[in-house]
């Protein structure tokens, strides 16, 4: 199982750390929500749990809890930048369906 990031991804990933000032990189996990049923989860983590697996790429560590994981294998996370937005974005291969404001998803 494995979870990987893009090289602009590890780049913005980077400098929201910079900011910020502090952390080991940032959680990818799920969570049920929305129409469709899951949700992405993201947060900076500072101290690592027991039980996370970490992938690495770009100089960027990716902690992803073991329930998440099964949501997640194979996800490429990647920076999209489209007018004035911009933000993470996740290719995942398990994804059956969308909700059609993109907020939630179905495996």
């Amino acid at each position: 199982m494995a979870i990987s990031v893009t090289e602009s991804a590890a780049k913005h990933v980077s400098g929201q750390l910079a900011s910020r000032g502090h952390g080991e990189g940032i959680r990818i996990g799920v969570k049920t929500s929305g129409c469709s049923g899951l949700a992405y989860v993201l947060e900076f983590v500072d101290q690592p749990e027991s039980e996370d697996q970490v992938f690495e790429g770009f100089g960027i560590k990716l902690f992803v809890d073991p329930k998440s994981l099964v949501y997640l294998d194979g996800t490429v996370v990647d920076f999209a930048q489209e007018g004035l937005n911009q933000g993470l974005e996740f290719k995942n291969p398990n994804v059956n369906g969308e909700c059609g404001c993109g907020e939630s998803f179905t495996v």
